[in-house]
């Protein structure tokens, strides 16, 4: 998709309902799918917010940014995920810790991202995180200078995310679960899967 036609479509996708958890299911693992809001507001989860930021590459194709997590020892370590993080006392609210991350984690300042709507809350189990999405668009292409928390940036073609034959599934083991196969999307040769998957799945269906 050209940027000229992605920025033709942002008042459509302001105004479009959200899929919720129909779309994020998707792409959720059968461990997510167990937790209802009920239980999640009960473990009283921390808040988070991320940006799923879009803008023009050199050739005019709209792309969208992911990273890869720097190796940690923590739950997502070496994951793939948007920049984000979790809510500071000091943010006015989650669209303020949304933008103040993604400068902080590729630096990319909040002057240059107009923010166009959020979307559905993901819930995170191992990290008891709550995490709020929010869209964000760069009218150009950005340059990325990544800290120390990020290991690579991924700059993927939104046309890929529109493809479903990048969605797939794969076994995996993790430090919270054990060979256990997830839906995910192949996207740019990485697997994405887990609550990332569940926003990108959403996103993917305002644009359908």
């Amino acid at each position: 998709m050209t940027f000229s036609d992605f920025i033709n479509q942002i008042e459509k996708l302001q105004q479009k309902q959200l899929g919720g958890l129909t779309s994020q299911f998707k792409l959720a693992p059968k461990l997510r799918t167990r937790f209802s809001e009920e239980l999640i507001q009960s473990k009283n989860p921390r808040k988070a917010a991320v940006l799923a930021l879009f803008y023009p590459d050199s050739n005019n194709q709209t792309r969208f940014l992911l990273t890869e997590r720097a190796s940690y020892n923590g739950a997502h370590s070496s994951q793939i995920s948007f920049p984000g993080g979790k809510f500071d006392k000091e943010d006015n609210n989650l669209r303020t810790t949304a933008l103040r991350e993604t400068y902080e984690e590729v630096g990319v300042h909040y002057e240059s991202i107009v923010v166009i709507r959020q979307t559905s809350d993901a819930y995170i189990p191992p990290s008891n995180f709550l995490v709020a999405p929010f869209i964000g668009i760069s009218e150009k292409t950005p340059r990325f200078t990544p800290n120390e928390e990020v290991a690579k940036i991924i700059e993927v073609l939104l046309a890929d995310l529109l493809d479903d034959s990048n969605l797939t599934s794969v076994e995996l083991e993790t430090s919270y679960m054990k060979n256990i196969e997830v839906p995910c999307f192949k996207l740019n040769d990485y697997i994405v899967w887990g609550a990332t998957a569940m926003m990108l799945s959403e996103i993917k269906d305002l644009f359908k």
